[in-house]
């Protein structure tokens, strides 16, 4: 199941996303169905779905708003698949535009978890892998207040001349939990999207210098979408600790990066596990995979590119059967 928020490219200012299910299984969908005409539908039919089923009690609007209401996204499973045979028109793709998988997640954490590129990143500042690495799924917690969807601008900080990008998957806790184990951490993902973990190279090469952060040098943008992917779609390239799944990215429809997500270290179960220890997830937080080898402009950049990201630049994350999440470089806008 792919689930997205929609709303028409040409709405008027401050329309409101709708919640939407894929109609085919094709990589991207052509085909999208709203949820909520699909609710009423159902409860018209049969009215007592309006009493007996929480899906169905109240209208859909977004997946925040499900989630904030104790549904996961398996709930949706119900809706999808009486989209699929619904008599209703779908939607036209071109005709839409595509918003942040959860529009306000509570936290975000990104992890570290491919050798790859952590080894790039250790052997650049003359050292090796911390043995820790090894041992522990590493993160820190990034700023939900900047997050972007699909063809949201993204510009440099003010102080900051070193834009990259960072090739990563996101995976989306939909239930309650603390202290899970590695072995069932996965129970508690809803599903998974394409995540650029944005990064300011010179503000962040200032902050770990003194061994703390990175903080402005990640903060001022995170970008997710173009959709959220369940589990259950990816079941079949199961591999390692991740999916046999490509992962490319594209400056100006250059290839510049290329790696899968069955090389990670760690599992998204282990990292649910490391981040619930003595604590509380809660529905709508984001763990981020971390780096994949080669997929950012600090690892690859002189080979091809010879520089870092500017204005007029257009950087696509693509993540096989997640989708395809572009962003479009912009000068600083002169009322930041």
């Amino acid at each position: 199941m792919k689930i997205a928020h929609v709303r028409e490219i040409n709405a008027p200012a401050g329309t409101q996303w709708r919640l939407a299910a894929a109609l085919d299984a094709r990589d991207p969908p052509q085909g999208w169905l709203d949820l909520e005409p699909m609710r009423r539908s159902q409860v018209q039919a049969d009215p007592r779905l309006a009493h007996n089923s929480r899906l169905h009690r109240q209208p859909l609007t977004t997946l925040d708003a499900l989630l904030a209401r104790g549904l996961r996204v398996a709930a949706l499973s119900e809706l999808a698949e009486a989209a699929a045979s619904a008599e209703e028109p779908a939607l036209d793709v071109a005709d839409l535009e595509f918003g942040p998988p959860v529009l306000e997640p509570p936290t975000l954490r990104d992890f570290y978890a491919f050798e790859g590129h952590v080894k790039t990143m250790w052997e650049r500042r003359g050292g090796t892998v911390p043995e820790a690495w090894y041992r522990l799924p590493i993160f820190y917690f990034s700023n939900v207040s900047e997050i972007r969807g699909p063809g949201d601008q993204v510009w440099r900080p003010a102080t900051s001349q070193e834009l990259d990008y960072e090739l990563e998957v996101a995976a989306l806790v939909d239930t309650d939990v603390s202290d899970l184990s590695p072995e069932r951490g996965e129970e508690a993902i809803g599903g998974y999207m394409v995540f650029n973990d944005w990064s300011a190279r010179d503000l962040q090469r200032e902050e770990t210098a003194v061994r703390l952060g990175p903080a402005k040098g990640k903060d001022f943008a995170s970008s997710i979408g173009p959709w959220l992917v369940t589990p259950d779609e990816l079941a079949d390239a199961r591999r390692g600790n991740g999916y046999d799944l490509a992962m490319t990215a594209t400056v100006n429809g250059t290839e510049l990066s290329r790696g899968s997500w069955a090389d990670a270290q760690f599992s998204f179960g282990e990292m649910v596990a490391r981040a619930s220890a003595d604590a509380r997830l809660r529905p709508g937080d984001l763990l981020g995979s971390g780096t994949v080898g080669t997929g950012c402009l600090l690892e690859v950049k002189d080979e091809i590119l010879k520089r870092y990201l500017e204005p007029g630049d257009v950087v696509t994350l693509t993540v096989e059967r997640l989708g395809a999440l572009t962003t479009p470089i912009v000068e600083r806008p002169a009322d930041r």
